[in-house]
């Protein structure tokens, strides 16, 4: 609550994550002042917001597709100017394809909303949502293509070319942004921390006993994920992982605020074989997420993100069999799209040999640290139940 009413002080618009609520719950929520979201996933969730006054952003991109159960809403009959056709996300090998807005608002239409009905939800419907910028598009005869963009009030684009291009702003990275991956926050001791070795991924030992209770990350699709509780069996007082099992290993590795410190669990029916795959660019943290089927590996993936400044590395038998650059603040990648697009292709298709069958095996990674995304999650620090917000250890007492 304080960090909603500093950014009310500052008038900063607040966009919500309603996933799941209803109801009382739902009120609760918007009254601290949520003016839009993007988590309904049909006409009847669409319709309870739209009721409550909050802008609803329909998702149609490469992480959901919810615009064909949502148009539904059409038979409502409520006034639709607060929906919003959004992206939520689009991968490089869909921007490739030309699944972006334009693709978004012909959908539209093929779900049944009237043309003009689908640009408005694309453009003159977005700048009512509080103070954002405003976006405008004109349609030509046999196309839908943008004719003109303008934000505060002056045209920038016109047919496909700049007007302005003087007034825009340029936003050069610094020379030290790339500084990302397990390094000191503070600029002036930004320095490489030493590399992580395999038995930091190793978890507690219990001593004395010949087995033990513990709290796993139980995938129940490729993002929703559970809390399990496990009796395993302990080799030599430890807790190993069994991949031909479903279960490996996870660790979120603070990369930023105290690099190297370090949480290790447990989780079920990710996939992977064997290997270990990581990546800095974990959702809603400063951490480097890893899954692996083996220490040596996990600290081979983590240790090769050191070396690239952030990104993606999946390792196999001590080796790096594919990885992905992202040395603007680990979060980031420099590469022209179609190389990108061919990189990311590459690594689903190395992660897909070691048993990993997720549709996008690199987002259901990242997002095992997401706060939006119930239940189960993983930082540094610990397990964090999404439910009630404790953060939990491995063993379960």
């Amino acid at each position: 609550m304080p960090a909603l009413e500093q950014a009310h002080r500052h008038g900063k618009v607040i966009e919500g994550h309603t996933a799941g609520a209803s109801e009382k719950k739902l009120a609760a929520y918007l009254s601290a002042g949520v003016t839009s979201c993007h988590e309904p996933i049909d006409a009847e969730q669409v319709l309870a917001r739209l009721r409550l006054g909050v802008h609803v952003m329909i998702r149609e991109g490469s992480i959901r597709r919810d615009l064909e159960a949502i148009s539904a809403i059409r038979q409502s009959g409520i006034d639709r100017r607060r929906l919003v056709l959004a992206s939520d996300g689009a991968s490089p090998q869909d921007l490739i394809q030309g699944k972006y807005m334009d693709f978004v608002v012909r959908k539209a239409m093929a779900c049944g909303f009237a043309p003009v009905e689908a640009i408005q939800m694309a453009t003159l419907n977005v700048p009512s949502i509080s103070v954002w910028t405003g976006f405008w598009a004109e349609s030509r005869p046999g196309g839908w293509p943008i004719w003109y963009w303008s934000g505060s009030g002056r045209v920038h684009a016109r047919d496909g070319h700049l007007q302005r291009r003087g007034h825009l702003r340029k936003r050069p990275a610094p020379q030290n942004a790339p500084a990302a991956c397990l390094l000191r926050s503070e600029p002036e001791h930004r320095q490489a921390a030493p590399p992580l070795a395999a038995f930091r991924f190793h978890h507690p030992r219990a001593y004395g006993a010949a087995s033990a209770r513990v709290r796993v990350i139980e995938m129940l699709t490729d993002l929703v994920t559970a809390e399990r509780h496990l009796d395993l069996s302990l080799s030599n007082a430890a807790v190993e992982a069994d991949p031909a099992g479903g279960l490996c290993k996870i660790a979120a590795v603070d990369r930023a605020h105290n690099p190297g410190k370090l949480f290790t669990g447990l989780i079920k029916d990710f996939g992977l074989k064997a290997g270990a795959v990581a990546c800095s660019a974990a959702w809603d943290t400063s951490d480097i997420v890893v899954v692996g089927a083996s220490s040596k590996d996990m600290a081979c993936a983590v240790n090769r993100l050191g070396e690239l400044q952030g990104g993606v590395a999946l390792c196999e038998g001590g080796q790096v069999r594919a990885e992905i650059p992202m040395p603007i603040f680990g979060l980031a990648c420099d590469l022209p799209v179609p190389e990108l697009a061919a990189r990311l292709e590459a690594l689903k298709q190395a992660i897909a040999r070691l048993g990993v069958t997720f549709p996008d095996p690199l987002l259901s990674l990242i997002t095992l640290t997401g706060a939006a995304i119930p239940y189960l999650r993983i930082c540094e620090e610990g397990l964090v139940n999404l439910k009630d917000g404790k953060t939990l250890g491995l063993f379960v007492s």
